[in-house]
């Protein structure tokens, strides 16, 4: 089958929450902190995607690229991408610093707490798409509801967690960590005909779709990965419900239906072939 169904996992956590995105039920009341769609056991799929649900700060912390994964004894680094899907009036995001630092300053700064206003936060709002590629120092804030797409790895080097028990891992983090203020990707924006692009280069690229009418969608042999945010579609006669996430291991038509509201993600691939006959 083209179209694969991912399942879910659950992830409660002290900083998530129990009221969630459209398409989630929560029925334990437990607090969510993210929704992990799940390739099949045994496969090594390039990306994972997640929803995450913030009601406190995640700690400041950092991921490192591929070389110095791999150095490491992972296969892959990890580059990751926010689309924002709800904000509360004073969300923010940290990226990046507020200056750029030596890395012993900022292990100074990690270790005295001052490391909270070296990094830069930013307010975020419901529509916007952050880039974080490795090496960015970074935290999620508190009133967030996001889409995370990142490489399939999990590899996180804490660097503070205001004043919890929790393990830091500050040598390899500030070892892979670039200290400099954050800048902002140019995002190539509507590339017409319904979909918008928000990210290409880098690991991976990013699309939101909102076009209506069936489309083949042809990737080759590199899979792509389909989140219905909101409204429902149709995929090779499959319907697909808010809250799914479908991998396509190789081409698929795609109906959305009115009030379709899809991101698109897929790794290292020419967006120019996306659609066959387009």
């Amino acid at each position: 089958m083209a179209a694969l169904k991912l399942e879910r996992k659950q992830v409660d956590k002290p900083w998530g929450r129990e009221q969630l995105w459209p398409g989630f039920d929560n029925p334990s009341g437990e607090k969510v902190g993210e929704i992990w769609f799940q390739a099949p056991e045994g496969t090594d799929e390039p990306l994972l995607i997640k929803y995450l649900f913030t009601s406190d700060r995640l700690s400041i912390q950092v991921h490192p690229d591929d070389a110095a994964a791999q150095a490491a004894g992972y296969k892959r680094g990890k580059d990751e991408a926010w689309v924002v899907l709800a904000a509360e009036p004073d969300a923010t995001i940290a990226l990046g610093t507020t200056r750029v630092a030596t890395r012993d300053e900022l292990r100074a700064d990690a270790l005295d707490g001052s490391i909270e206003q070296l990094v830069d936060w930013k307010p975020v709002k419901a529509g916007e798409f952050y880039y974080s590629a490795a090496g960015t120092i970074h935290a999620i804030g508190a009133g967030l509801t996001i889409i995370e797409i990142q490489q399939n790895v999990d590899l996180t080097y804490r660097l503070y967690d205001y004043g919890s028990d929790r393990e830091l891992h500050l040598a390899a983090g500030v070892a892979v960590s670039d200290p400099v203020p954050f800048v902002v990707p140019r995002i190539p924006g509507d590339a017409g005909n319904g979909r918008f692009i928000l990210c290409e280069g880098g690991k991976f690229v990013a699309e939101r779709w909102s076009w209506g009418g069936e489309r083949r969608v042809d990737l080759g042999t590199t899979p792509g990965w389909l989140i219905q945010v909101a409204g429902s579609s149709v995929v090779d006669g499959q319907g697909v419900a808010a809250g799914d996430c479908y991998l396509l291991e190789s081409a698929a038509t795609v109906t959305p239906g009115d009030g379709s509201d899809i991101v698109f993600a897929y790794p290292l691939a020419e967006r120019a072939n996306l659609f066959s006959g387009a």
